[in-house]
This record gives structure tokens, sequence and C-alpha cells, in this order.
């Protein structure tokens, strides 16, 4: 009894933490937009990513054991987060205005809690359902308190739509994966993610005629490289390895109604570190974002005391 509360409480620190994680990684981005594009971000990111995951391995900090087991669901995860999600992600939100890619990605909870219930035939409860409808409301508001506006991109609106479902799938994935450990899922995820985008911002570049700027990039600017160990370390092994973890532990309704939390944490670090203003609306989003994780996982761990 004891040890299945415990796996409810590590499960939930795991999903805030993570979801704590994504959402600082705004404050080591925003200085890249202009110097570099995604691409170039991505490739470098997961790159940096692999390497370090790999140096771990070889050291003995995390053990790899994939003798025996099938490779395909490994990839399969790996395919549909990061490669498909950051893929449409990106593209999404080059064609669609700020407001109209935070709502949609506002939606992936929702996506989460209908794909668990369709493939994995877990109903969600009352108390998780209007959790998550609560968070949901509150990313919203936050998104819209800068105003609301509009591309009419229907491409945009597609790519925003295949990222919310892949991310949805990846959850339902990862769930049914229980043969792999969280270190192997999250080995595969940046291993095929450092081959795919690290590929795809070298052909941009040669095209460009910028392979050297691409190269030397994390030399020559400060920031980018910041930007990069950030999201290559904190955001990819470390933030993935509790994702896995937490959707291994807590299932994936609960641990999307944390999803909403990165949205608060990016707000707040915004505000802290880069001064940026504040709006009421902002605060009210903020406050509804808590309640709803707060509601979805009410009584969770003493229910399993």
């Amino acid at each position: 009894m004891r040890e299945g509360r415990g796996r409810i409480v590590s499960g939930m620190i795991c999903a805030a933490l993570c979801e704590t994680l994504f959402g600082l990684s705004y404050v080591f981005t925003k200085d890249t937009t202009g110097r570099a594009t995604p691409l170039m971000l991505l490739g470098w990111r997961f790159t940096v990513a692999f390497i370090a995951m790999t140096l771990c391995v070889l050291a003995g900090i995390m053990k790899i054991n994939l003798k025996g087991k099938p490779k395909k669901p490994l990839i399969l995860i790996a395919a549909l987060n990061p490669v498909i999600y950051f893929t449409a992600e990106t593209w999404g939100i080059s064609k669609l205005t700020a407001s109209e890619s935070g709502a949609f990605l506002a939606c992936i909870p929702i996506a989460s809690l209908m794909t668990s219930t369709a493939i994995l035939r877990i109903r969600p409860s009352i108390r998780q359902t209007a959790g998550i409808l609560i968070t949901l409301i509150g990313v919203l508001a936050t998104v819209f308190a800068s105003g609301i506006s509009a591309s009419f991109s229907p491409s945009g609106y597609a790519f925003l739509a295949a990222a919310v479902i892949s991310y949805a799938l990846y959850s339902v994935g990862v769930s049914k994966a229980s043969g792999y450990t969280e270190a192997e899922m999250t080995y595969a995820m940046l291993m095929l993610g450092a081959a795919v985008f690290s590929a795809a911002a070298a052909a941009e570049a040669l095209m460009a005629g910028k392979l050297e700027t691409l190269l030397l990039l994390p030399l020559r600017d400060k920031a980018f490289l910041s930007a990069v160990l950030y999201q290559g370390i904190c955001c990819s092994i470390v933030a993935f390895f509790l994702s896995n973890m937490a959707i291994s532990r807590i299932g994936v309704n609960r641990t999307a109604s944390f999803i909403g939390l990165s949205t608060a944490v990016s707000i707040a670090a915004g505000i802290l570190f880069l001064k940026e203003p504040f709006t009421p609306l902002q605060g009210v989003g903020a406050l509804l974002v808590l309640a709803g994780i707060y509601v979805a996982n009410r009584g969770s761990a003493r229910k399993e005391a």
C-alpha cells in the first residue's frame, strides 16, 4: 500500500519538475530568436543531449539494455516525440499567431485524455476531467492575455493539430511500453531526434550556404550555447526522463493534468528574469492552472495508501 502511494507521489513530483523545466526554457531560448533557425536549435539540442546521455551510459551512470527487446515500440515512441511533435510544432508556430499556437497546444491534455480513453480503455475520473478543463481555461486565459489575433492558415492549423495528436499518442505509447526503463525510452528518443534534426539542420544550412555558421554557432554565440545546453541537458535528457517516469507511474491522464504548469512557470520566469509586464488576466490564468492540477490530483496518493 505504501509502495503504491510512493509511486503516485514520486510520479506527481516527476510531472511537476518536468513541466517546470519546460517552462523555464523560455528564458533561455528567447534571445535566440532571429539568430538561428528553429532547425539549427533542434539539431544542436538533440545532438548535445544524445552525446551527453551516451557519456552517462558509458560511465555507468545510466544503464541501457535492449538485448532481446523489440525495437519497434521504442522507434514509435521516438518518432512521435520528438520527431513528429517538434517538426509539426515548429512549422505550425511559424505559420500562426502566438495566440493561435498557444490555444492549440493548450489542448494537449484533452487530446491525451481522449486517446487514453480510446486506446488504453482507461476512463478518467470526474475529478481528473474537471481538473484538466480548469487547467485548459487557465492556459487559454494566459494565452489571450496579450490579445487575440488570427492568421487563418489551414496548413498551420493542420501542423499544430498533428503536434497535439502526436504528443497524445506518445503518452499512450510510453504507458504501454512497460518492458522498457525510462532511461531506455529517453535514449531512443534522443538518438532518433539527433539523427533526424541534425541531418535536417545540415541540409538547410547547405542549401543556404551557411554550413560553417551552423557548425560554429555555439562557439560564436553565447546565448545560443546557453539555449542549446539548457534544452539539451535539462529539457531533453532530464525532462524527457521525468516525463517518461511520470507516465509510467501515474498514467497518461494524471500526467496530462500537469502540462499547463509549464505555461504558469514561463510567465513567472518572464516576469522575474526578463522583466516582462504582468497583467491581471495572466495572474488569473496561472491560478486556474494550479487549481486545475490540484483538483485533478487531490487525494490521489491518499487513496492508494
